[in-house]
């Protein structure tokens, strides 16, 4: 293991990780933020689904309830 300073607290990094290990983790936060952003993006005030009610004389998009 290897020690590395960061803002005044020491990080320990396991070697035993490798590289291809990372790789499969790096695409697996990549595609859980990508899922995140399209629930966020999509589904923020229900209208997509038709779950939430519309507000009358409101424009369609650039509102939230």
């Amino acid at each position: 293991m290897r020690e590395f300073p960061q803002m005044g607290c020491v990080v320990t990094m396991d070697d035993s990780l490798s590289l291809e290990e990372l790789r499969e983790e790096v695409d697996d936060l990549r595609q859980l933020v990508k899922t995140l952003l399209t629930i966020i993006m999509e589904e923020a005030d229900g209208v997509q689904t038709g779950s939430a009610p519309s507000i009358p004389d409101q424009p369609k998009r650039g509102y939230c309830m």
